[in-house]
């Protein structure tokens, strides 16, 4: 696994907690602690999967394309994740070591069984409901000066 779900999330919870206001790559990119590079890149994604949309000029900056309530995590993931797979088996082990042999077909149902239950997870959790615990959480407690 990688990080492109966590920062596509952070990206969408980001532009959810601005409620409607739009953010420049470059403000995503200071909340995210990364390039503005890279964030854009993800807004595309993101762009094309119909999550977030972008406007020019100087009040411009990109938004949710639709209500955080009916964002899931599972569509984020969908969205960003290039492999197709949360877990991968290794392509090549030696089919002379009867370990090697039989690993993947002793693996794999294990494997497919976390899978989708990581899936059901990730579609029973919406951007507005990770929003919320943001904006509880920065009530109670101070934050840096970073321009959200």
């Amino acid at each position: 696994m990688n990080t492109r779900l966590a920062v596509a999330t952070h990206i969408l919870t980001f532009l959810a907690f601005r409620q409607g206001r739009p953010a420049s790559s470059e403000m995503i990119a200071r909340s995210v602690n990364t390039n503005a590079s890279l964030v854009r890149r993800m807004l595309s994604q993101l762009s094309r999967a119909g999550l977030t949309r972008s406007s020019k000029g100087s009040a411009g900056g990109a938004e949710l394309a639709r209500d955080p309530a009916t964002i899931t995590l599972l569509e984020v993931y969908s969205a960003v994740d290039d492999d197709r797979g949360m877990f991968g088996l290794h392509p090549s082990p030696n089919p002379l070591c009867p370990v090697g042999r039989n690993i993947a077909a002793a693996l794999q149902p294990h494997l497919d069984r976390s899978e989708s239950s990581m899936l059901r997870q990730l579609e029973g959790t919406t951007i507005a409901a990770l929003a919320a615990i943001v904006t509880l959480n920065s009530a109670t407690s101070s934050s840096p000066a970073g321009g959200h």
